[in-house]
């Protein structure tokens, strides 16, 4: 959280929020907090989906019922909704990784004492990225090993005389621009909503407890506003990781169409 300057003057949240200083250095490995809350979030979202799966009961009890409603809304609702019930099956273990890693890491962003998400600096999202590009391009050569490259660079119907034009623009738009989007997609929605919270709560401590008076009024209202959106942040939480993983499955069943 940015400090209030000496001066009483309010400064807002800044870049400098994402680059915090190391806790620890191992060699040349450098560990900040931002490194430790993702390191938090993935030993959580292993532990929950363990103790949910690892006594599987007939009659579910709360805690397997919660876990097998998100297991089942990736499979029903991302995987053999867009692959069927063959391929989605296949790629369901993919799928349910990114969703629950994203998930878990996006809502370490609302948690006290935390208050930032994991992929709010480049390398999980990027990471997460390449993941999703790498499955994209497996599923299609795996699909078709001679074709898939060849169809989706020179696709049927075009003149031949316009793969000059095509041929880059599929190059771009399905190779580079891909992973390039999911990857900004993420990051910038959870870098934005982390600066929009401290902004919120930042302002209502300036308001509140360096201006007073009259002031207080308005932090009343920051405050406010910091809480709703911190309601908000959980639904973008969810949306996001749902959007990447849904794109994820739609960039497979693009690969493994028949025309491949």
């Amino acid at each position: 959280m940015p400090k209030l300057a000496s001066d009483g003057e309010f400064h807002g949240p800044s870049i400098d929020e994402f680059f915090p200083d190391a806790v620890f250095q191992i060699g040349t490995l450098v560990i900040h907090r931002i490194h430790l809350i993702q390191f938090l979030a993935t030993a959580i979202v292993v532990l929950v989906l363990w103790l949910g799966t690892r006594k599987m009961r007939v009659v579910p009890g709360r805690f397997q019922s919660v876990v097998e409603m998100g297991l089942d809304f990736v499979r029903v609702n991302i995987a053999e909704d867009l692959l069927g019930r063959k391929d989605g099956r296949r790629f369901l273990p993919i799928l349910t990784t990114l969703f629950f890693m994203i998930l878990f890491m996006n809502l370490t962003g609302i948690i006290p004492f935390l208050n930032i998400a994991g992929t709010s600096i480049i390398a999980v999202p990027l990471l997460l990225a390449v993941i999703s590009y790498v499955t994209f391009i497996y599923a299609g050569i795996k699909k078709s090993p001679k074709n898939f490259f060849k169809n989706s660079l020179f696709p049927s119907g075009v003149p031949p005389f316009l793969y000059i034009i095509v041929t880059p623009l599929e190059i771009i738009s399905t190779f580079i621009i891909r992973p390039v989007t999911l990857t900004l997609r993420l990051l910038m929605n959870m870098i934005v909503g982390h600066l929009m919270l401290v902004l919120f709560f930042s302002a209502t401590q300036f308001f509140v407890f360096t201006l007073g008076s009259g002031w207080i009024a308005l932090g009343a209202g920051t405050l406010a506003f910091g809480f709703a959106f911190t309601l908000f942040e959980v639904l973008v939480a969810f949306l996001q990781a749902y959007v990447f993983t849904i794109l994820t499955a739609v960039y497979i069943q693009l690969a493994v169409a028949e025309e491949h």
